[in-house]
């Protein structure tokens, strides 16, 4: 029998028994489509990580007082046992460090801001001009906070996007005072939308000049500097000249964490494709309970077509060819259920970007192939004995039966 009568009786077989054919491919098509999905939520989470600490801007070097690590960094996440404050004077002083293209003090408190009658609670971020370029945050209106140096500044606020349609709606925010605990600040810009980014929701911060929240918060410290190298070259070199510096100003006291973008960003990404190689090897067991599946009901076709089987072989068929067809059937019916299993999949990932639109829930491609290779050969293995089953029937035995 050539391969393309082959495939023309196993398919004719398969849609003989439509009922039959559905279980099969549905089964495999669940699996597939589990795979695809998780695989995408998983990949998608990683993605979705990398691209926060991406947002904080590139080459940078994070400055945290006190020698333990850090459960986060978000504005709630600093847990450290603090033995000496970061102040203004060591962020300039690490200006001077080779390598180091600028700095990014910050300061971080809450307070009440109202404005037109309008109350509400939000975190200020004392900070200098050189967070915008550190951070790459861009201005929807206006300006940013000017440069004025690290221990001067004017009463200036700059807003979050939402912050600045909750404070004013459809006025305009350029020029106008807001109250930010009992000072006055002049809006002089509006940021571009960016939404979350590690813990500090940029649409909903205030921005204003780092001396001037020292002075608002009644404290000298600061909560973390932001230091950007000059290249990613750069970065190792960096990291050792500000841990020198900060220690000969601290006494020789190693009382500083600091973190690089790559070490998190390595952490994160191996932690998260663990996570997605875990859930797609458990998704990949319910290819397996199909494939069992495509064997039980493999078994039940051969003894339904017993007398099939024995004319076939009174025909001339021989075992290796009847074999062949029922491994083809099986392989055929993988495939059907693994290519129905992809394009659920694909819509399960669809829905759930619509449903979370930062989440960049794509199924990676080798989780595509894994997943469909899975399913092809899985139906196959497991049609095996059924083939060999069918392929020993002797022909005379195989037309007394009834089919």
């Amino acid at each position: 029998m050539r391969l393309a009568d082959t495939l023309r009786f196993a398919a004719g077989a398969a849609l003989g028994a439509p009922l039959r054919t559905a279980l099969m491919a549905l089964a495999m098509a669940i699996g597939v489509a589990a795979v695809v999905l998780l695989t995408a939520l998983g990949d998608g989470a990683r993605r979705y990580v990398i691209g926060e600490f991406n947002a904080l801007g590139t080459h940078l070097v994070i400055v945290l007082p006190g020698r333990t690590e850090t459960g986060g960094l978000g504005i709630g996440g600093l847990a450290s046992s603090t033995t000496r404050d970061l102040t203004l004077d060591d962020a300039e002083a690490l200006l001077r460090a080779p390598g180091v293209v600028r700095i990014a003090p910050l300061v971080v408190g809450d307070a009440e801001i109202s404005t037109a009658g309008r109350l509400r609670s939000v975190y200020v971020v004392g900070t200098h001009a050189d967070f915008r370029e550190v951070r790459q945050v861009h201005v929807a209106q206006g300006q940013f906070l000017p440069d004025e140096g690290l221990h001067h500044g004017g009463n200036w606020a700059v807003l979050g996007a939402t912050l600045r349609e909750q404070m004013f709606g459809s006025s305009p925010a350029l020029g106008a005072l807001l109250r930010i605990g009992d000072r006055r600040f002049r809006v002089i810009g509006v940021l571009e939308a960016s939404g979350q980014g590690l813990g500090m929701d940029m649409d909903e911060l205030v921005l204003i000049p780092v001396s001037v929240a020292q002075a608002m918060f009644d404290t000298q410290s600061l909560f973390r500097i932001l230091v950007e190298a000059r290249d990613r070259d750069a970065i190792a070199g960096v990291k050792q000249a500000v841990e020198r510096i900060l220690q000969a100003r601290h006494d020789g006291e190693r009382d500083v964490t600091l973190l690089t973008q790559d070490a998190v960003l390595g952490t994160f990404d191996r932690i998260l494709s663990a996570l997605t190689l875990g859930v797609a090897g458990i998704a990949a067991i319910s290819l397996a309970v199909a494939g069992i599946l495509v064997m039980n009901v493999m078994l039940v076709a051969v003894a339904q077509r017993t007398g099939e089987i024995g004319l076939l072989k009174a025909l001339g068929a021989s075992s290796g060819t009847i074999r062949s067809a029922f491994l083809v059937e099986a392989g055929l019916l993988s495939l059907a259920g693994g290519l129905a299993g992809l394009f659920l999949g694909y819509l399960g990932a669809a829905a759930l970007r619509i449903a979370l639109p930062d989440l960049p829930a794509e199924p990676p491609a080798w989780a595509v192939l894994a997943g469909l290779g899975t399913a092809i050969v899985t139906g196959t293995v497991f049609g095996v004995l059924p083939a060999r089953r069918a392929a020993r029937l002797d022909p005379v035995d195989a037309l007394s039966r009834k089919s």
